[in-house]
């Protein structure tokens, strides 16, 4: 079976065409987890049994941002009474934004 099309703003990093729907599964479960609309999580759970898609979260891909991370986990597979571990998953890219100079730094001038 071929990955449709429609899935290519979920899988941007590689053309749809060349994904092979069973060898190529870790990255198409994940990225429709973490970017998929209601469409795309209606395919991904009817191409992949709850089983499937479970046995796949359950295998680290660090691309989570925290709350599609706990959403994921706790709503859409049921996982509330696992302890996973977020480092595992959740980036920092999506993380808080942190002050990057040190305090009572000014970056303005007086002229």
């Amino acid at each position: 079976m071929k990955v449709p099309k429609k899935l290519q703003p979920v899988l941007w990093s590689t053309d749809v065409s060349k994904l092979d729907w069973q060898k190529d599964k870790y990255y198409i479960i994940h990225q429709i987890l973490i970017y998929g609309n209601f469409e795309e999580l209606k395919w991904l759970f009817k191409h992949y049994s709850k089983n499937k898609i479970t046995e796949v979260f359950l295998q680290p891909y660090k691309n989570y941002p925290k709350y599609i991370f706990y959403f994921v986990k706790n709503y859409i597979l049921n996982l509330k009474n696992i302890n996973i571990n977020e480092d595992d998953y959740v980036t920092s890219i999506h993380g808080p934004i942190r002050q990057r100079t040190p305090p009572g730094f000014s970056t303005t001038q007086s002229i």
